[in-house]
């Protein structure tokens, strides 16, 4: 597999460490925090199905074979460290503190696993320039336990995994449909592992970043953009015969607030003089406004931007019909 044979100079070759920076900005905002691999190994329980007592795949077994997914695929490249971020802790105590007043409990009777995890992996030798923003490639992956049957035996566990570009500006996420799988399932590391690749290697980087170039060269007028803005706002109430062939919509008022408010305000994506405003910026806000999801909600959100802002500029670009703008 040949990862760079690419054209029109989008994809840029980055031999030294020292090239580029990644930022520290957390990826995904919400109620996480950042936690050490070392941390979720050590200090954390790993949940089992209550039927057949069986292990599910530990948090800190995702990551590692994740890493080991992109090492294996991206070898001779520059990989950054696993970054995870947790929420919705999960607290326990050990069978001999039960009835033990809460006060009263030592650190070693206490136990602890976090329901949902997002972690991400950056290559940032492999780095593309789209609108005049650095973009570095980066691998994801999401583990939801709420979205697991943890009551019943075994099953093939669920997991969410993607690979695309972080916006090295500020720091949001471009993922398009093609470079994710929402409902990865296995049963074992192993199997995790080959599915995981399978993904990698199936990503067609170069269509990927070409759709992202279209959005740089189409613009939205300031009025455009406000009927835009106010159809999201209205799509949750359209009557659902009237919402077959409209596409989807996944972001909430609040983020359709924030994009908004970024149109006068985001210190790199705010419209220009004139009230115009690109595509691509347009495509930051909302990426941008979806950092305040949930986990377990966050790729798919981050999908459905890509999605609607590319079907915006393909009916801008090829003069047809389309429902948010006219």
């Amino acid at each position: 597999m040949e990862l760079l044979t690419v054209n029109n100079n989008i994809i840029n070759q980055v031999v030294s460490k020292n090239d580029i920076t990644i930022p520290r900005n957390p990826f995904i905002e919400s109620n996480t925090k950042e936690v050490s691999i070392k941390h979720l190994r050590q200090d954390c329980i790993v949940p089992v199905f209550s039927k057949d007592m069986e292990c599910t795949i530990a948090n800190h077994e995702f990551i590692e074979a994740v890493e080991d997914s992109v090492q294996t695929i991206y070898k001779g490249q520059n990989i950054s460290l696993p970054v995870q971020r947790v929420s919705h802790v999960v607290k326990g105590r050990t069978a001999e503190a039960i009835g033990k007043p809460v006060k009263d409990l030592l650190e070693h009777e206490k136990t602890l696993y976090y329901e949902r995890l997002m972690l991400k992996i950056d290559i940032p030798s492999i780095t593309a320039n789209i609108g005049g923003n650095k973009l570095s490639l980066s691998v994801a992956g999401v583990r939801s336990y709420n979205r697991q049957n943890l009551y019943s035996k075994k099953s093939m566990e669920k997991f969410a995994v993607c690979i695309g570009f972080q916006n090295m500006v500020c720091t949001n996420l471009c993922i398009n449909s093609d470079g994710i799988v929402q409902e990865l399932r296995a049963s074992t590391i192993e199997e995790l592992k080959v599915k995981i690749m399978d993904l990698l290697g199936r990503y067609e980087m170069q269509n990927h970043l070409n759709s992202l170039k279209l959005l740089s060269d189409l613009k939205l007028n300031e009025q455009q953009f406000a009927k835009v803005l106010g159809k999201c706002r209205m799509y949750n109430f359209l009557p659902k015969h009237e919402k077959k062939g409209v596409p989807e919509l996944l972001l909430n008022d609040g983020q359709i607030n924030a994009v908004a408010k970024g149109y006068y305000e985001d210190e790199n994506f705010a419209r220009e003089a004139d009230g115009n405003i690109s595509l691509w910026k347009v495509f930051n806000l909302l990426t941008g406004s979806v950092k305040s999801s949930y986990i377990d909600t966050f790729l798919g959100r981050s999908v459905n931007a890509h999605e609607l802002v590319l079907n915006i500029g393909n009916s801008i670009k090829n003069q047809t019909a389309n429902w948010f703008l006219n």
